[in-house]
């Protein structure tokens, strides 16, 4: 994954304009603070999972640690 819970809506957006989407969906605000203060835990591995599947990331396209 690319899109990890320690960044935030804001850069996401900045980077890859097609999550919007997705935070729209999930009623995330777009802020500065990590996802993983501005969503529920239950929630988060579902929208983290939505948001590297709309910029075609996957564990098959990153390596370990870099």
């Amino acid at each position: 994954m690319v899109i990890q819970s320690n960044m935030s809506s804001k850069a996401i957006i900045e980077i890859w304009g097609t999550t919007i989407d997705v935070f729209k969906k999930f009623n995330v605000p777009i802020a500065g603070d990590p996802l993983k203060t501005l969503v529920d835990d239950d929630k988060l591995p579902e929208i983290l999972k939505e948001l590297n599947q709309t910029i075609g990331s996957s564990s098959v396209t990153c390596t370990e640690g870099g």
